[in-house]
């Protein structure tokens, strides 16, 4: 069966190439009209594509592309980068009637590869504390969605920060010590940059997603799980 997106065409990447060496706002609008044929609508194509896979195994992540694709523009009102650009493009699968901080599905396109990840990413304090609170209850649960096979293939390792220790409220000792360390609960994988004109490009996005799928479910579940049982004990280092 033919692939639904053809790929990115050579374009986007050559345009992500020109921004990195001349990220200003007069490159930028001289190409703009690029951007929007080559990058940005192609993009939403891709993104259209997705949600019909969604569909199948995680509806409740279907999202309009409008609200899926990332601006291109940064805000640099609080950064010492004070490039205008972002210099790739993203989405994100949120789930639906959720706030950003409760996570979902991620990709990304540049020059320098293709990245696809999901989980939940910097999550407010109470969702962090409920995601720890699941996994010190159902830790075995949880080991076993992390250690499976397929997933250890395509997406490898929980990736993100740690704390130094267990957080306060949970015991020093517990079997899961180290996954309840990390500030976040993500998985992510980068693919060459070539694989982003390819048609290859939708399958290798879809199979993820779809390997992430209990993952993002126990993650969820979390959420569930705090609004019937809060835990006042436990709090953060």
């Amino acid at each position: 069966m033919p692939s639904p997106f053809p790929g990115f065409p050579p374009e986007a990447l050559q345009f992500f190439r020109g921004l990195a060496s001349n990220n200003n706002r007069e490159w930028f609008l001289l190409r703009k009209p690029l951007f929007e044929e080559k990058v940005k609508e192609p993009m939403r194509q891709l993104v259209d594509a997705l949600n019909l896979a969604l569909h199948d195994f995680a509806p409740e992540y279907e999202t309009d592309p409008d609200k899926a694709i990332f601006r291109i523009y940064r805000d640099v009102r609080f950064s010492k980068d004070k490039k205008p650009y972002k210099e790739q493009i993203a989405a994100t699968f949120r789930r639906s009637g959720a706030p950003h901080h409760q996570g979902g599905y991620y990709f990304a396109i540049s020059h320098k590869g293709v990245a696809v990840g999901g989980g939940v990413y910097m999550p407010e304090p109470e969702v962090l504390l409920a995601i720890r609170q699941r996994i010190a209850e159902r830790h075995e649960e949880c080991c076993r969605i992390l250690a499976a096979r397929p997933l250890r293939k395509q997406l490898g390792n929980l990736e993100g920060a740690q704390l130094s220790r267990v957080p306060r409220g949970f015991p020093a000792d517990h079997p899961a010590a180290d996954l309840l360390r990390y500030k976040y609960y993500i998985l992510y994988k980068e693919l060459p940059p070539s694989l982003a004109t390819s048609p290859k490009l939708y399958k290798e996005i879809v199979d993820r997603f779809r390997i992430m799928v209990p993952f993002l479910q126990f993650l969820t579940a979390s959420f569930a799980s705090k609004q019937k049982k809060p835990n006042a004990l436990a709090t953060f280092a």
